[in-house]
Parts: structure tokens; sequence; C-alpha cells
């Protein structure tokens, strides 16, 4: 009969979904707070070496080991996870600001610019979208600002068309055509009702883009047109882990690996339950 009296909020926690996403939520806290703090609580001199200790194995010394020049593997993977979350963060409000614009534009002028600026998107999203990062970061030489722009300018398809839909659908709203219909600009319009409208469904397509352009940098770096060598990244650390996968330090590579599988499939679990919580037909099943 206890559990019977058992509120609803406390059944839904037991519920593996709900568990599962306060597991990803934590790890997400762990990693963001980790990589916010790591400078003042762990820091870490990049060009430092020590040849006397290179490739040793994980031990309660150094917890993933070291790599081919005696660099603490773990320790270097904070700091390569921290670049990545960065990367990926700035990355994905890049693509916002500029898919947000062009689905702007596409949804209230409609008409021939519509169709224009629709006719680009399908150019751009038929080219593969790591290749076109590759030739835009060779363009501007290996850095973080052109990490950034690349994955920023591959990215904003989606939401040009996510903002451009939704925009089409409220332009046929009553509440619209009342306001046009007492006098009110388009900017108004697009500023005072439809962007209020449009903002959580971009918000939500901003996060998503995230751990795409986490792997997206990761991918670069790894092809050596991320950061300097020097650098932490986990994209060049798991890249320099491959030889030493010849020399059986497999810790080199994998602990990189493991920490940017494990954190973008948490922010994945964050996202999707997010996802889930603003659709109302996925929160009524939920609620059944």
């Amino acid at each position: 009969m206890a559990d019977l009296a058992l509120p609803l909020s406390g059944r839904r926690l037991l519920r593996p979904g709900q568990a599962t996403t306060i597991l990803a939520g934590t790890i997400l806290a762990a990693a963001v707070l980790g990589g916010l703090l790591a400078p003042w609580i762990w820091p870490l001199d990049q060009s430092a070496v020590d040849l006397g200790r290179t490739r040793l194995a994980p031990s309660l010394e150094h917890w993933g080991g070291t790599d081919d020049l005696g660099r603490d593997v773990l320790h270097r993977s904070v700091y390569g996870l921290r670049v990545s979350l960065l990367v990926g963060a700035v990355a994905a409000l890049v693509a916002t600001v500029i898919g947000g614009a062009v689905g702007g534009i596409a949804g209230v002028a409609g008409g021939w610019v519509d169709r224009v600026l629709m006719r680009i998107i399908d150019t751009v999203s038929a080219l593969p979208h790591l290749l076109l990062g590759i030739f835009i970061v060779a363009m501007l030489r290996p850095s973080l600002y052109a990490v950034v722009l690349s994955v920023g300018l591959t990215h904003w398809l989606s939401t040009a068309r996510i903002v451009r839909s939704e925009l089409l659908s409220l332009r046929s709203r009553p509440f619209v055509d009342a306001a046009i219909a007492g006098g009110a600009s388009r900017w108004r319009v697009l500023r005072r009702h439809l962007l209020p409208h449009v903002a959580p469904k971009i918000a939500l397509a901003t996060t998503l883009m995230v751990p795409h352009a986490v792997w997206h940098e990761t991918a670069l770096s790894f092809l050596g047109l991320g950061l300097p060598p020097h650098l932490a990244s986990l994209g060049n650390m798991i890249n320099d882990g491959q030889r030493s996968l010849l020399t059986g330090a497999w810790w080199a590579s994998i602990v990189p690996g493991l920490l940017i599988i494990v954190v973008t499939l948490a922010l994945a679990a964050v996202v999707a339950r997010w996802r889930d919580r603003l659709d109302p037909r996925v929160r009524a099943e939920l609620e059944l």
C-alpha cells in the first residue's frame, strides 16, 4: 500500500529514463565544472615533458598513465575536454546565429528570397561536412579560431530549416494577422510576436549541435588541422596515442577516447530529455 501512495513525481524518479538523465546530468556537470576549474585546481604546463617517465602504465601516481613524452594522460585529457567543450559551445552559437538569420529571412520574406536561400541550403547540405570543414581550416591555417569557424559554417543548416519552418507556420496564425492589421511593421511582428515562439526551439537546436561540434573538432584535431600539437586537445591526444599503441601503451589513446565518448553521450542524453519535455506529444506519453 505504501508503494501505491508514492507520489507521481517520486515514481517517475524510479524510471530507467529518469535515472539515466540524472546520471548523464551528473557526468556533464562534473565535466563542465572540471573544465572551468582545472586551471586553478590542477594547473598544467602545456610545454613540460619528462622523458624519464615515458609510457608508464596507469597507477596511483598517474591514473591515466603517461604518453611517449612523459606527460600525464588523464591530466591532459581534462584540458583537452575543456578545449573541446569550449569549441563546441562557441561553434554552436556561431552556427545558431548564421542559421537563425538565414532561416528568419527566408521565413519572413518568403517568395523568391525563400526559394533562393533554400536552394543554397540544399546545395551546402549535399557537401560532406567534414570535407567542407577541412577545406575551411586549410584555407585559414589551423588554429582555434579556424576550427570554431569551420564547425560554425558547416552546422547552421538544421537551425535555418527549423527557424524557417516555424516562422512559416506562425505567419498564418490569427495573432500575427491581428498585429499586421493593427499597423505593426514586419520587424515588430518578428521581434514581438514570432521570435518568442521560436526561441525555445532555437535554444534546443543549439544544444543539440554541441555534441556534433565536439566530434567535428576532435576529428579535425585528429587529422592535424586543429590546435598546435603541443596543446592539449582530445583529437591531438588520440592522434599521438596511435604511435603508443604499437608499443602496448593503449592508455594514451583509450583514456581521451573514452572521455569524449562518455561526455558526449551524457550531453546527448540530457538534450534528448529536454527535447522530449518540450514536445507536447512526447510529454503526454510520459505522463501516462
